[in-house]
């Protein structure tokens, strides 16, 4: 039976099964290693409670990942949104800072295996922020606007995961300069209608 996300006792019970899953990483360091009996013993949850709000870990790790990652850009933006070029160098700084530390727990044997879920999780979220930011500045058509939040997030979100697994001594702030450069011309037509 689903659970309804809008009753604040389910909200509760999602925050303690983050929270203990966010505890147990900081203390192993390995994602891989936590199971979800781990996670329910820690949140003081039983396993059908676990499961009644996610189907599985892959599906937990996916909403954890999402929801710290949009913890980060609310706290990095004002008002957790992108107000104009300079709140979107803010969002690209954090999407390279958050990566960065990212790469230091996929550095750990048999983490590797989740990277590309919540690389995935990441970009969802970084699209949306865009989006949201886009259909407030435009009206344009929401066809354009939507590809154009995709290929920005892609765009800004790749640049930063290949400088994540390969810097060559290039600082994240002189990437971070050079992809916001791009993406400011990417995004300029959309935000001129």
């Amino acid at each position: 039976m689903p659970v309804n996300p809008n009753d604040p006792r389910v909200s509760r019970t999602r925050q303690f099964i983050m929270q203990a899953f966010t505890e147990l990483v900081e203390e192993q360091k390995n994602v891989y290693s936590i199971s979800v009996q781990d996670i329910t013993a820690r949140a003081n949850i039983n396993r059908a409670t676990f499961y009644a709000h996610f189907e599985d870990k892959y599906a937990f790790l996916e909403s954890w990942i999402s929801r710290k990652f949009q913890i980060l850009l609310k706290e990095a933006v004002p008002q957790g949104r992108i107000t104009g070029i300079g709140s979107l160098r803010t969002v690209v700084q954090t999407v390279f800072d958050v990566l960065a530390r990212f790469r230091q727990y996929m550095a750990h044997p048999g983490n590797s295996r989740f990277e590309p879920l919540f690389e995935i999780a990441m970009q969802k979220e970084l699209y949306k922020l865009l989006l949201e930011w886009l259909n407030e500045e435009t009206m344009g058509s929401s066809d354009k606007v939507e590809t154009t939040a995709l290929v920005a997030s892609w765009g800004i979100f790749g640049a930063a995961v290949h400088w994540s697994r390969d810097q060559q001594n290039r600082t994240a702030e002189t990437v971070v300069h050079h992809v916001l450069e791009v993406a400011a011309a990417a995004l300029a037509p959309v935000l001129e209608e």
